[in-house]
């Protein structure tokens, strides 16, 4: 099944520029209760992901940032220590059941290389169950 019938797009996702700071980051990531966030440039492209450990390492490894300076730090300037990899929007269902097994979500590009939305795990297991479902009829 191609996987555009699974996409939630762009408008209804909580995405991050690199220009963005830590502390946009990490209360924006509050306010939803996500761990991890797209990121997307000034043209629209896909350019990795944040997740709550790659802030959490930044700080770590970076005392004198602390909370109170986090509005410093780009995000561009954070390693991501993730590669969450991002899938066109012709791939089928299938080809994201890896992927969904070590990302929460998997960012969908169109074909231009444009961030165009996310498919997000838990639609990725219940289309695994439905087809499992199915097969247990026959």
């Amino acid at each position: 099944m191609n996987i555009a019938f699974f996409l939630v797009p762009k408008d209804d996702v909580i995405y991050l520029s690199p220009h963005h700071t830590m502390r946009q980051a990490l209360e924006r990531m509050e306010y939803h209760r996500y761990s991890a966030v797209p990121l997307v440039d000034d043209h629209g492209k896909y350019v990795g992901t944040i997740t709550e450990g790659d802030l959490l390492w930044k700080l770590k490894h970076s005392p004198e940032i602390g909370f109170e300076n986090a509005h410093k730090v780009h995000l561009k300037d954070v390693p991501q220590h993730m590669a969450i990899k991002p899938v066109r929007i012709n791939q089928q269902m299938q080809d994201l059941i890896t992927l969904a097994t070590n990302q929460n979500f998997v960012p969908v590009l169109d074909d231009n290389e444009v961030f165009i939305g996310i498919i997000r795990r838990r639609e990725i297991i219940d289309y695994c169950f439905k087809l499992w479902q199915s097969e247990q009829k026959v």
